[in-house]
């Protein structure tokens, strides 16, 4: 039995490893004087706010495919709980 995890959890995996990454190369521009270092001791709040608006664009040309995969998915599990919805309405009728 081989696991494979569901496409949600595969894309917020990989959007969160797209974010480290930009993180780790943020700080270290800011740590070899690259980019500015924020005002007094927002160093980390800095660097973590530049990661956001790098990795934000990049996930969202990066991880389109993950995207598509994960919103096929969502649609299926809402089909489904619509149909057994009507299917439990329709008995309710019945009785």
């Amino acid at each position: 039995m081989s696991f494979k995890p569901s496409a949600t959890f595969r894309y917020t995996a990989m959007r969160l490893g797209i974010f480290a990454g930009c993180f780790l190369v943020m700080w270290g521009l800011v740590y070899f004087r690259l980019l500015p270092s924020g005002l007094g001791n927002a160093n980390l709040f800095w660097v973590v706010l530049l990661a956001l608006v790098v990795s934000a664009p990049l996930s969202f040309v990066l991880l389109r495919k993950q995207r598509d995969d994960m919103a096929a998915q969502v649609s299926e599990r809402v089909d489904r709980a619509k149909e057994r919805l009507a299917a439990n309405q329709g008995q309710e009728d019945s009785a």
